[in-house]
């Protein structure tokens, strides 16, 4: 088992990780009330749910739950409202604690549900994939999604603890293990250039679910954004680093609908773009973003985005959330291993990194 810990200028909380670690009651019990209302999703339900709420109930505390379809497509307000009348209709004050037990959406409504709810209440992370382990369950950051862009209504909300239950990672489905893997190259691509050399060499047994392996990646990758959101809480500065792949990414999630590309998927195929335009601005060469498109194949993911039209393209982007006075930021790459944020105010560029992929 190890503990890092998370210092931002709002409190500082501390990520566990190891396996089988997520019914040791001594290790929550400093940081829930006597009431906790659990959130999860249809399919992790039938999993952990009971053991969860077994595990509660014979400590003393009251616990409740609400369960919600599972999907990127059920991140909006309709869901977000079913968070808020279980929080009503059972009582809940401002000690009340929520669990988000599951992936990157559950995190993300469990978060601002209780970013909001009473102006604010403690929430614990217990992520169950490994895309939330190493990347959405650390930092604060919840949001709800809307039909013009991804996470574009949230806020900052740092969590009591994240919990992560690395046991978890063996009723994954490899899709979703794939796209957790995307985070993790994507960690490597913008800051740490020997966690690079380390995925090219182990990325089949990560795959395979090696748990020292995966101890190993995810422990990385959190002391990496820890450090990060500790110098850049509300994304400022250098946390925009994080978004690597995801402004093309994101573009991809919305033209294709919610859920038909995976988030680590769509961030995938992000980062092969984000490594073009850095050709383009003579960053990288042509082999450095071989190289990454051949560890995302053998990590299972995809290295190309789907064919649509440039305008769709533009009008995704230019709702991202790095849009500054009109001008379009992108995350790009001085080399394999240490980000840049570049603006982008002629649209030639970014048609000249996307022309492979153009109707």
């Amino acid at each position: 088992m190890q503990t890092l810990t998370v210092q931002t200028p709002s409190h500082h909380y501390p990520i566990i990780i190891g396996e089988g670690i997520g019914h040791d009651f001594s290790l929550w019990q400093p940081y829930i009330g006597r009431k906790v209302m659990i959130v999860t999703n249809d399919c992790l339900a039938k999993l952990y749910l009971q053991p969860l709420h077994d595990m509660l109930r014979s400590n003393e505390i009251e616990s409740f739950d609400v369960v919600l379809e599972d999907g990127e497509q059920y991140k909006n307000h309709h869901s977000l409202n079913r968070i808020y009348d279980a929080l009503l209709g059972h009582h809940a004050d401002r000690k009340t604690t929520i669990i988000a037990l599951g992936g990157g959406v559950v995190g993300d409504m469990a978060g601002f549900a209780a970013a909001t709810y009473q102006r604010g209440i403690p929430f614990i992370q217990m992520p169950t994939t490994l895309l939330s382990q190493i990347d959405s369950s650390v930092g604060g950051k919840t949001a709800i999604n809307h039909p013009l862009g991804k996470n574009m209504i949230g806020a900052f909300y740092q969590p009591q603890l994240v919990m992560i239950d690395l046991q978890t990672l063996q009723t994954l489905p490899d899709r979703e293990l794939s796209a957790g893997l995307a985070e993790l190259i994507k960690y490597a691509l913008l800051g740490d250039a020997a966690l690079l050399d380390w995925l090219e060499t182990h990325i089949e047994g990560l795959r395979r679910r090696d748990m020292a392996l995966l101890e190993y990646a995810v422990a990385a990758a959190c002391r990496m954004k820890a450090d990060i959101v500790a110098q850049d809480e509300t994304e400022q500065g250098i946390r925009a680093w994080l978004n690597l792949g995801h402004t093309f990414g994101h573009a991809i999630e919305t033209e294709m609908g919610y859920g038909n590309w995976l988030h680590g998927e769509a961030v995938a195929a992000g980062m092969v773009l984000a490594c073009r335009l850095s050709e383009q601005l003579g960053s990288l060469n042509s082999g450095d973003t071989q190289r990454v498109r051949d560890l995302l194949c053998r990590a299972g993911l995809p290295d190309a985005p789907p064919v649509f039209a440039f305008e769709q393209w533009l009008a995704h982007m230019r709702h991202d959330k790095k849009v500054l006075d009109g001008t379009m930021r992108f995350i790009a790459l001085n080399r394999l291993g240490q980000a840049a944020i570049v603006s982008v105010g002629q649209t030639g560029l970014l048609q000249r990194t996307l022309e492979p992929y153009l109707p």
